[in-house]
């Protein structure tokens, strides 16, 4: 792996120091913006007794208390806007299974930033002006879609907006146009790897060299086989809704994590049990501060993601932070029979075995007044030709997942797609308890 051009040399190859006053002041800017403009904030400032001038280094941040995903829904729609709804230009927003939906704003100025950031990561990951990028996340209110065309359009490359077609059209565009680059979740990824291999086509004969892939955890044994399958080097890149999507952090090609926005976020990693800040390296949860954002700022959000931070220098000359892979949440354990349950930990179990694929579910229940736990799995290009090896299958699964857990589980084995609802992937968690 080569070094790649870097999209935004100033601000990616920043001295740290540099950096670290940038964000001062853009802190500063954003605190006298959500205080002057959003109800929310202007009211925990005036009960803490503080004014936005108050705020003279980063860490002053900290005096201020976490925003939380309740607190988006109970602003649901505009709550949080700090501009004039003649400002704001478009609104994305989550799905809203669970209540009300958290909504993001964006003025012209916030698509702006938006579109260079995810140009950041697709140039990072090696993405050029020559290449044919074909985006198969949803496009609508998610804002995976929008935000990866718009950056790759932004680089000048050629892109096919298949989202959600068919695998067998995804398949037939990737020939017809030559698609060079695939963007979009890595288990869809697996998908279309599935359909190639159907038709009888050589992923060798296809044009595909790299793919950025996001909006949902993958393992190391995932970019194995998607790059095994179809040929390519696989990229991770992370984003969350809140922040406005794709673009907070990509991989570049040392793919020795992923390089953080820290010009547009500030970053915190805090023990999700008591708040307080981890040492630098250990892993922990979240916590974003928007720099730049002029619809929507927000203050200390917890993201609820797990990861840790790295910020020694990369090889490819950029001295932003990197970011691990995030694979589990801080909200996403269950406790069954007095045992804590992370899905993290059945998917590393899970991934040991080639019949099981990326996509699983955890599915809890009260049956009899006991709690049950269900872990819906879908199998990965596996086809028994007997009852019987099924069976084994199924035993073997069985096996595994009750020396993980403690106990045994009910298990279903579901066809590749089994857990794919309108074209996205199921919950990872369903409690049914609660209901």
């Amino acid at each position: 792996m080569g070094d790649s051009p870097i999209y935004n040399p100033r601000y990616e190859t920043m001295p740290r120091p540099e950096l670290e006053q940038l964000q001062l002041e853009r802190l500063q800017a954003t605190v006298n913006r959500a205080y002057k403009n959003v109800p929310l904030y202007r009211g925990v400032l005036d009960n803490l007794g503080l004014q936005p001038e108050d705020f003279q280094s980063r860490d002053d941040l900290r005096k201020l208390p976490f925003t939380t995903k309740d607190d988006l829904r109970r602003a649901y729609p505009y709550g949080l806007l700090a501009v004039p709804l003649r400002e704001v230009v478009r609104f994305h927003m989550s799905s809203g299974t669970t209540g009300s939906p958290t909504v993001v704003a964006y003025t012209a100025n916030d698509l702006q930033h938006w579109t260079d950031l995810v140009a950041r990561n697709l140039v990072a990951a090696g993405i050029t002006r020559e290449d044919v990028v074909q985006v198969f996340f949803g496009y609508g209110l998610f804002s995976g879609g929008f935000g990866l065309h718009q950056g790759a359009e932004a680089i000048g490359a050629s892109v096919l907006p298949v989202s959600s077609a068919e695998l067998i059209q995804q398949v037939k565009m990737m020939q017809d146009f030559r698609t060079t680059a695939l963007v979009g979740m890595p288990s869809y990824a697996l998908d279309i790897a599935a359909a190639v291999e159907e038709e009888g086509i050589d992923p060798h004969s296809l044009s595909l060299r790299l793919g950025c892939f996001g909006a949902e955890p993958w393992s190391e044994r995932t970019r194995e086989e998607i790059e095994r399958r179809l040929g390519l080097l696989a990229y991770d890149n992370y984003g969350l809704s809140e922040m406005g999507g794709p673009g907070v952090s990509g991989e570049c090609v040392q793919r020795h994590g992923m390089h953080l926005a820290e010009d547009h976020y500030l970053v915190e990693v805090i023990d999700p049990a008591t708040g307080e800040l981890v040492p630098d390296g250990d892993e922990g949860e979240l916590v974003f501060t928007t720099l730049t954002k002029e619809a929507t700022p927000l203050l200390r959000y917890r993201s609820g993601d797990l990861s840790s931070i790295d910020t020694a220098p990369c090889e490819c000359g950029r001295t932003s932070a990197r970011m691990a892979r995030v694979w589990h949440r801080s909200d996403d354990m269950l406790i069954l029979h007095g045992i804590n349950v992370f899905p993290a930990d059945v998917g590393e179990a899970l991934a040991e075995f080639p019949e099981a694929g990326e996509r699983f579910q955890l599915v809890v229940e009260r049956v009899g007044g006991r709690d049950q736990l269900e872990v819906r799995i879908e199998l990965s290009g596996f086809v028994p030709d007997t009852n019987q090896e099924l069976l084994r299958v199924y035993e073997k699964l069985t096996r595994r997942l009750e020396q993980v857990l403690s106990f045994e589980p009910k298990m279903s084995l579901l066809g590749p797609r089994g857990l794919l609802e309108n074209g996205l992937p199921a919950p990872r968690v369903v409690d049914k308890r609660e209901a």
